[in-house]
């Protein structure tokens, strides 16, 4: 059995060995409140204990899937200022100097995003991505991580063919009461490499051998629990 496996090459300035958090695989980034969630829950509806989305598959695997860029280090947000104390060495590339950064609110001048009194922050990020042939990189807000006070904004980049610099993450920070630390190595973003290719749309309805089939596989989904778990589940 073949053992090649594809890889993504994350790069930082040789200064920087050892002074950034690394990006990790997202299965290793589960959030504690995920590993502490009990599996079944009582329901008040149907007067019986049900599964939690602990146990739903899409909803992990979407969680666990590809790589969590990591904050840089701490930032600390009191009285509407955000701050931070990250001392990095002086290198031979040009680099951030600051875990964040801001864009002009004139930017998202028309969409949802913008707020005539607030900036969108910008998270720095000192490692550059490196993806095989045909593959760029759907980068997004830490998925189903509702807790964090931030939303990363998402976007789609080639790195199979920008690989030689930075890509930073524009953020809207949604919870204005939050008070207190950011803690370094938060995951800012998740990136999930997708293969280009050409898709198109198809769509028709149910032949009767089909909803034949739906029905009878429904009536089976039904009556079994954890059915895609064991059976359709990659």
């Amino acid at each position: 059995m073949s053992t090649n496996k594809l890889t993504l090459r994350f790069r930082c300035p040789a200064e920087l060995e050892g002074e950034l958090p690394r990006p990790v695989a997202a299965n290793q980034g589960v959030p504690d409140w995920l590993k502490m969630m009990p599996a079944k829950a009582f329901s008040d509806i149907n007067l019986r204990d049900e599964e939690t989305i602990k146990r739903c598959p899409p909803f992990v695997d979407a969680m666990t899937c590809g790589f969590l860029i990591p904050l840089v280090c701490d930032l600390r947000i009191e009285n509407g200022q955000i701050t931070w104390d990250n001392e990095l060495p002086p290198g031979s590339l040009d680099f951030p100097r600051s875990p964040i950064g801001f864009h002009d609110k004139g930017q998202v001048t028309g969409t949802p995003l913008f707020d005539s009194d607030r900036f969108i922050i910008k998270f720095h990020n000192l490692w550059t991505i490196e993806a095989p042939e045909g593959y760029a990189l759907f980068f997004t807000h830490p998925v189903n991580r509702f807790d964090l006070p931030f939303t990363t904004l998402s976007g789609l980049v080639d790195c199979d063919r920008y690989t030689d610099t930075w890509i930073h993450f524009p953020a809207h920070w949604h919870d204005t009461n939050f008070r207190g630390i950011l803690p370094k190595g938060t995951p800012i973003a998740q990136c999930i490499p997708v293969k280009r290719e050409s898709w198109v749309c198809e769509t028709s309805s149910f032949t009767p051998e089909e909803t034949q089939q739906a029905r009878e596989f429904r009536d089976t989904m039904r009556g079994e629990s954890g059915l895609y778990r064991r059976q359709f589940r990659a």
